[in-house]
């Protein structure tokens, strides 16, 4: 596997970090950006440079591609200079980028009449993972077109799992950015209220970061294999309504002091009526009576 030749097409925040972890690669590296000052660091480094993708899929049998959305990675595969021009049967094509699944399983068709294997392997992370080898890629394909990434994939990643098929790896990273982003949007209600209540919201910004360095954030419950209801004497029953009961209780207290400041708190309000049903264990007597 290590004599691999590797191709990397994108080299922008994300793709530039990941491709330097490349460089070393026995098989080689040959990459590929629009820009040729993108490029320049890494023929400097001796890896080999290509001007389009299928310049680069006659040198490579791997290939990555970290562009923008979906229309450049289908320029990338598709277009008139894209990798299925000149890529050799057996070839596997590796997508980073967050596209949709739905694109990923079209892809993998037209990849398939040119025996070309793909698979959608996005990533989770950020550029500060990116540049520490510390991602987690999350990868739909072949279990074959699997085995073949996964060595390459190490040099970026420490985390990685197969999804299942084509798709599947871009439905997770869907998932885990619902998680990303929803938080993300109850922090801006959580920091309206601390300012209505005086508080410096640099410090207050350090304790949720420390506290959840500590606790795991919101992938501490992500500890069952399902969603329904919890039946009684199920080990996780009594632990997860201590969460919920917690929950409905500092969601109370936070709301009766958003009422106090004319603050209103909807995402609270939402998470209130709906932890302990999503919990499995459904709203406390308190929360029904």
């Amino acid at each position: 596997m290590t004599d691999t030749q590797l191709g990397f097409i994108g080299l922008g925040a994300m793709g530039a970090p990941m491709a330097k972890r490349l460089l070393n690669w026995p098989g080689g590296l040959t990459v590929c950006d629009v820009r040729a000052d993108a490029v320049l660091p890494y023929t400097e480094a001796g890896a080999g440079a290509a001007t389009s993708p299928a310049q680069l899929a006659e040198r490579a049998s791997v290939i990555s591609i970290a562009v923008v959305d979906d229309a450049q990675v289908r320029d990338v595969i598709t277009g008139p200079e894209g990798l299925l021009r000149s890529a050799a049967p057996g070839t596997v094509v590796a997508v980073h980028s967050t596209i949709s699944d739905r694109t990923a399983e079209r892809l993998a068709v037209e990849c398939a009449t040119h025996e070309v294997e793909f698979v959608d392997a996005p990533i989770s992370g950020g550029a500060p993972g990116a540049n520490k080898g510390r991602l987690a890629v999350m990868v739909g394909g072949s279990d074959a077109a699997y085995e073949r990434v996964r060595a390459p994939f190490e040099c970026f990643a420490d985390l990685i799992v197969h999804a299942g098929p084509v798709g599947a790896g871009t439905r997770m990273k869907l998932a885990r950015n619902l998680v990303h982003f929803i938080a993300f949007t109850a922090t801006t209600e959580a920091q309206r209220l601390a300012e209505a209540a005086g508080l410096d919201l640099t410090v207050l910004g350090k304790v949720v970061r420390h506290s959840d360095a500590v606790t795991g954030g919101p992938g501490a419950i992500m500890l069952r294999d399902r969603t329904a209801p919890i039946e009684d004497g199920d080990f996780w029953l009594p632990i997860l309504r201590h969460v919920r009961d917690l929950g409905e209780k500092d969601l109370g207290l936070a709301l009766e002091l958003g009422a106090r400041l004319d603050i209103p708190l909807p995402l609270a309000e939402l998470a209130l009526e709906r932890l302990g049903p999503g919990l499995g264990v459904g709203t406390s007597e308190r929360q029904s009576s």
